[in-house]
């Protein structure tokens, strides 16, 4: 090793012209065992463009005034991974790590500002072994979540995993930050449900649960990524679900009474029992000229079951037996991604994610929004550039979690969370709408949680703050955006932080600053 540093040592003081040769002779001494020039790809390697456009979902970020990687790493071993880490520190680069390529602000493949910096990607890394006899898995973090669905329900098809509804989001970053889904108020969040990890940390070294410590690992279920370290993979805590469960979809108008609805539905999703799961959103024109109400539901049970409980406690939404729908749960994984009746295997497919130039955001409601507000709500959305509001009701086991069991706060009283999203498919068309989510969410600041207005870090938003430029931030500045999405928990997250990457060498914009005290006191 002492040789290895001296020849490193000639090699790493900075990156030129010649950065990927450099950059392939420290990989080839870290990575002796590895062909290496097979994972690593310069701006001018021919497939450079492809590799990174691949899964970039939000269009925004692949302009031409995106700052891009100079080089971009496919590893296909945790090896090669350790000789990044090494190789971006001697030669005093940033890393951004991508998993699924879902981040709202593109933190995971761009720099908001010019610096260097090097693309890990692992898309490679997506093994998934379920034992369905102890009721775990150990998922990789490039594997996406439809993926883990399909895999689950092929061992045993009546166990499951709480996450999200999106089946190309993949586990390293919707684990990092939480996770929310149909599941949510019966089993918790996808972090709720990590047992161990294991993750490469700032000085190359792989960790799992006992090595870590009990920070490390706290912070790294629901911390948001790229802060912390690179987590390779995860196991989890698979969930019973019954053999068949309930769906409905049901649009309401504004002559069918919609404003009415969701101004019911907040008080009664929160109540419900933890097998009953109902989502409201609104969309712009649901009948072709108005804007409208959509519920949609999943019950643990069958639809008898469950049209009788909705037939007591929320009667005004009229759901009927010609509304529900009997399935296993993975066919309704399927129906929740939009994908109808189509064979699970669809959940493999990563291409099918629409893209789209898009900005998203969001918010957190611990009082009911009075019925008058949400007049003035549907009135946005008679917008020509409106877009959507999905919110996600809490409840059942989330009220009974403590906020700080893992970094995600957001428990207790919380009735639902709010994401909005707008989007193009032309960049020429996209600032009006953009203008529509800034005006939108300027006028729900006294409607929604305050001190702090509360954010989820999964559904990131630069405008809500960001970090200094370069890797010496501030944690007081940092707490304008941190305390939004961590509450209390920030400041553990930056204690942890400065205890495992004090030199800050995990950065991005919204990454966790570390904060250095004399004894530390969690």
């Amino acid at each position: 090793m002492t040789i290895l540093w001296l020849l490193l040592f000639y090699i790493s003081p900075a990156l030129s012209d010649n950065s990927y040769d450099a950059f392939l002779n420290c990989l080839s001494l870290y990575s002796p065992n590895s062909t290496v020039s097979d994972i690593l790809y310069s701006q001018s390697s021919v497939n450079y463009t492809d590799l990174l456009n691949s899964t970039i979902q939000n269009l925004r970020f692949t302009s031409q005034n995106t700052t891009k990687p100079i080089l971009i790493l496919t590893p296909t071993n945790q090896e090669q991974i350790q000789a990044s880490v090494s190789c971006c520190k001697n030669y005093s680069l940033s890393i951004r790590v991508r998993s699924g390529g879902h981040d709202y602000e593109g933190l995971s493949y761009r720099s908001v500002n010019s610096s260097q910096f090097v693309l890990l990607d692992l898309t490679n890394l997506r093994s998934i072994h379920i034992n369905s006899h102890r009721g775990t898995a150990w998922v990789q973090s490039g594997a996406t979540i439809g993926e883990l669905y399909y895999k689950i329900s092929m061992k045993n098809n009546t166990l499951a995993f709480p996450a999200g509804t999106c089946p190309t989001v993949c586990a390293g970053g919707q684990f990092s930050g939480g996770g929310i889904g149909t599941l949510t108020r019966k089993y918790g969040l996808s972090a709720d449900n990590i047992l161990d990890a294991k993750i490469i940390d700032s000085n190359g070294k792989i960790l799992d649960r006992a090595a870590m410590g009990e920070d490390l690992f706290w912070a790294i279920r629901g911390g948001g990524g790229g802060s912390f370290g690179i987590v390779l993979s995860w196991k989890l805590r698979l969930v019973q679900v019954p053999e068949i469960v309930s769906i409905f979809i049901i649009n309401r108008t504004l002559d069918q009474g919609a404003i009415g609805l969701i101004y019911k539905w907040q008080y009664v999703a929160f109540e419900m029992e933890p097998d009953m799961f109902l989502e409201a959103d609104i969309q712009p024109n649901i009948n072709g000229t108005e804007p409208g109400a959509v519920f949609q539901s999943l019950y643990l049970g069958r639809c008898t079951d469950m049209l009788t409980y909705m037939q007591v406690h929320f009667p005004e939404l009229g759901v009927w037996t010609s509304d529900c729908r009997e399935m296993s749960w993975i066919q309704s994984a399927v129906y929740f991604a939009r994908f109808g009746d189509a064979d699970p295997k669809i959940l493999l497919d990563r291409g099918l994610q629409f893209k789209s130039y898009n900005k998203g955001t969001s918010d957190y409601v611990i009082d009911p929004i009075p019925f008058p507000a949400w007049e003035g709500i549907f009135d946005w959305f008679r917008s020509n550039h409106s877009g959507l509001m999905y919110m996600i009701s809490h409840g059942g086991v989330m009220s009974q979690i403590p906020e700080s069991y893992i970094p995600y706060p957001h428990r207790g009283r919380v009735l639902y969370n709010i994401q909005y999203l707008v989007g193009s498919k032309d960049a020429s068309d996209i600032e009006a709408p953009l203008g529509w989510l800034q005006g939108l969410r300027t006028s729900m600041t006294y409607l929604v949680s305050t001190n702090p207005r509360r954010a989820y870090v999964n559904f990131r938003d630069l405008d809500l703050g960001r970090n200094d430029v370069g890797r010496n931030i501030s944690y007081e500045n940092a707490r304008a955006w941190g305390e939004m999405y961590f509450k209390d928990n920030f400041k553990r997250l930056a204690l942890v932080k400065g205890e495992v990457d004090p030199e800050n060498f995990f950065w991005h914009e919204q990454s966790i600053p570390p904060l250095i005290v004399e004894g530390k006191n969690y």
